[in-house]
């Protein structure tokens, strides 16, 4: 069958670090979670030609403190097709919102990567009552969804066969360094077995049939639409941003911090926009302050929404 991935393949491998996996039926299809710990729910969510597995490093700082689930949206490197479900933006972020519904997690903590943090933007914008924070590491807003870059994708989107020549070559390892695929993603090699994870199952046809849609429905304006609503959000926000990011420069997150009513900007040192793959450390720190601050006594003065500006490289 092409519309799943065998569950032996290197393709469907899921760290452990993630936590149990939870297949959720949804109306629009089955969609795999990972849930780990207990406490205040902090939920992830990862972008185009990734899944669950850019969390691993991330989570076991937190499984002990928080329930962290980690969901494994249909953006490319998932396991089974959902040929039914709407693959926009829109679509992506009503399935994050209906996985926390399922989940009965209430207000979560919000963390998003890459074209995952547009999907987390969309999230918030629909439903702002399911979010009591909102963390954003490198990634898409306003203007710039999907950077232009990565037009080559929605090209080859729509070019007849193309996306399955993608999916042969980026079965070669090095191929995988190359910027045109995760070169300038990651600054360093993501370990063979991840790596696996993302460039493989998009080999499948109902799995490329799904990138297909995902990729084809990016588009600026569901961003612009969402930064619409950001003025209304009052509650915290982390902005942990990769700083030298080739695709999401420096002045969106200052421009989101300016646009959210409670922001602060935490630069991520020596990363690409996969913070969470390159320095998970500094990124886990940056969380880390952030969750605690918002356990402080309402007596202590609040911290500044900007940071200082990254120092030159």
């Amino acid at each position: 069958m092409t519309n799943t991935i065998s569950p032996q393949s290197p393709a469907a491998w899921r760290d452990p670090a993630l936590g149990a996996r939870r297949e959720l039926a949804l109306p629009q299809g089955t969609l795999p979670v990972f849930d780990s710990g207990s406490g205040d729910p902090i939920v992830f969510v990862h972008g185009l030609l990734v899944n669950a597995n850019l969390w691993r490093k991330i989570i076991p700082a937190f499984s002990g403190e928080y329930r962290c689930v980690a969901i494994d949206l249909p953006f490319g490197s998932h396991t089974t097709a959902m040929t039914d479900a709407d693959l926009t933006p829109p679509g992506l972020a009503e399935l994050v919102i209906a996985a926390i519904e399922e989940l009965d997690l209430g207000p979560v903590t919000l963390v998003g990567n890459d074209s995952g943090g547009a999907v987390s933007q969309l999230v918030l914008a629909a439903r702002p009552d399911l979010v009591a924070r909102l963390v954003l590491t490198s990634c898409d807003a306003y203007e710039n969804f999907p950077p232009s870059f990565f037009d080559y994708l929605g090209l080859a989107a729509r070019t007849p066969g193309a996306l399955t020549s993608l999916a042969v070559t980026m079965r070669l390892r090095p191929v995988r360094r190359l910027p045109i695929a995760y070169g300038w993603l990651a600054r360093r090699p993501i370990d063979r077995a991840a790596s696996d994870s993302y460039a493989l199952p998009v080999g499948a046809k109902g799995i490329r049939a799904d990138v297909r849609r995902a990729i084809t429905g990016l588009d600026r304006q569901y961003t612009l639409s969402a930064a619409r609503t950001f003025a209304d959000f009052k509650n915290p926000v982390l902005l942990a941003w990769s700083a030298g990011d080739r695709f999401f420069p420096e002045r969106y997150a200052e421009r989101l911090a300016v646009d959210f009513p409670d922001a602060r900007i935490e630069w991520i040192h020596d990363s690409g926009t996969f913070s969470p793959e390159d320095q998970p450390e500094q990124l886990i720190q940056a969380i880390r302050v952030f969750l605690n601050d918002q356990k402080s006594p309402p007596s202590n003065p609040p911290k500044s929404p900007k940071s200082v500006p990254p120092p030159k490289s």
